[in-house]
């Protein structure tokens, strides 16, 4: 499912993927409401177009057993091979009759994968955009997590956007992590 027309809020359980010792993946999408109002001028100058307000859900993954996914969502995954996949499309799951959420927290401590993939991993204005920083020049990371009720999203305050190569940025993140 690539293109997921979400309502703000509103969660789903995707699909499932077999992986590694006979576990399987399941994949969540939720268009995020943050409770933060936008800043961005053209953003407020278009609210009525469309294309301006086409925010795309955010995606977090949790492995588990297929005996457990099954008893807590109903959905038999126990057949998936490595590499196979399940659409689900469940809309708004519920894990004993509480809602599920997807949690945003934003950090500069990067792990090794971030820094391995920093063009796609660090936070940037847009997909191309320029990076988004601290105050302090460190670069920031997003961490998603799937929890049970309500999401306290944990937001940086005070950033800035950095220009920067792709190249240029990513030897910096490297170096920072290096010797923090």
């Amino acid at each position: 499912m690539e293109n997921l027309n979400l309502l703000p809020g509103q969660m789903m359980l995707v699909s499932a993927k077999g992986v590694n010792g006979g576990k399987v993946s399941l994949e969540f999408a939720q268009s995020v409401e943050t409770g933060k109002e936008s800043t961005s001028l053209t953003g407020l100058l278009n609210a009525s177009d469309e294309r301006f307000n086409q925010a795309k859900p955010r995606r977090a993954w949790h492995t588990g057993q297929p005996e457990d996914i099954k008893k807590i969502f109903g959905v038999d995954v126990a057949g998936l091979g490595y590499g196979e996949e399940l659409e689900i499309g469940e809309l708004d799951p519920k894990v004993n009759g509480k809602p599920l959420n997807i949690q945003i927290v934003e950090t500069t401590d990067g792990s090794d994968y971030d820094i391995a993939n920093f063009e796609t991993r660090a936070k940037r204005a847009g997909a191309d955009g320029e990076f988004i920083t601290t105050a302090g020049g460190e670069y920031i990371f997003q961490k998603l997590d799937v929890v049970i009720g309500q999401a306290k999203h944990r937001f940086i305050e005070d950033t800035v956007r950095k220009s920067a190569t792709v190249e240029g940025a990513a030897a910096s993140a490297i170096d920072d992590s290096i010797n923090s």
